[in-house]
């Protein structure tokens, strides 16, 4: 099958989120994560909340006002699963999450190419099925890191998920320098990405847009050289810009000014 990684890979990520909360104590879902409002057992009624919803499953009634931290229709749809599991003991949530992702993958590897291949809804607007599904193993994988992060234990997988999330972060910068951070033409920027996936990104702008290139014999206006969990966390929205820019393993050169524009405009996950 073309698309057997994604399942893979949701496989793999959702597995990893069990097996870091089967054994813990009660007291380990309360635990806060960088998401806004939101606990570990927040989190896992979240991503179930989805595959749920994703089954056809209808949206739980919401009563009063939205939180502070949503923003937007996605969010309100999120929350309102969070809350519609909020009695329900952290135990019984990750049974259920289990339960839950264990029937999306039954159903997942059941598809063939064309189901894959097939344009339909998706959180980012009309895309084929596999890239609906990829944004799925983005957000799951994120959630992995949140949850260990909230339990003070970060271990960054490296595995298809840490791939997919900074392939779809790199892919989004030129618009973040060009669009968000609204760098001018002749704008030369080049990132510097450490760690497993280690790798440089080299941007110009021209005419109002920007684009990767291979070389350049001009000196970048600014070069920023940052790990690449820590670029991921920053594009993911978990650490803000001045926690990105004044980290001890972040360095900047050049244009400050850029610096902070682009570093702010950085956070793209909605």
């Amino acid at each position: 099958m073309a698309y057997e990684w994604i399942s893979d890979a949701l496989d793999e990520t959702w597995s990893s989120i069990d097996h870091t909360l089967r054994l813990r104590r009660a007291d380990a879902y309360d635990a806060p994560t960088p998401c806004p409002g939101w606990s570990v057992h927040d989190v896992l009624s979240h991503l179930i909340g989805f595959e749920l919803m994703m089954r056809g499953e209808p949206v739980p009634e919401h009563r009063g006002s939205w939180p502070p931290y949503v923003k937007n229709p996605i969010g309100e749809i999120n929350e309102a699963f969070v809350e519609a599991y909020r009695d329900t003991s952290g135990v019984e949530v990750l049974d259920l999450f289990r339960e839950t992702t264990n029937r999306s993958l039954v159903a997942l590897r059941g598809l063939g190419d064309e189901a894959w291949e097939k344009v339909g809804w998706s959180p980012e607007g009309e895309r084929p099925y596999h890239r609906f599904q990829e944004t799925r193993v983005l957000d799951s994988w994120i959630h992995l890191q949140d949850i260990r992060d909230a339990l003070l234990e970060p271990a960054d997988d490296h595995g298809p998920g840490e791939e997919i999330v900074l392939n779809r972060f790199e892919a989004a910068l030129p618009y973040v320098l060009a669009k968000k951070a609204k760098a001018k033409d002749g704008t030369l920027v080049r990132i510097n990405l450490s760690g497993r996936l280690a790798r440089t990104v080299l941007l110009g702008v021209e005419e109002g847009r920007a684009r990767a290139l291979d070389t350049s014999a001009n000196v970048p206006n600014l070069e920023l050289t940052t790990p690449v969990a820590l670029f991921w966390r920053r594009a993911a929205g978990r650490v803000s810009a001045d926690a990105f820019l004044s980290a001890s393993a972040t360095d900047v050169r050049g244009d400050e000014e850029l610096a902070r524009a682009f570093a702010e405009s950085l956070a793209i996950v909605i």
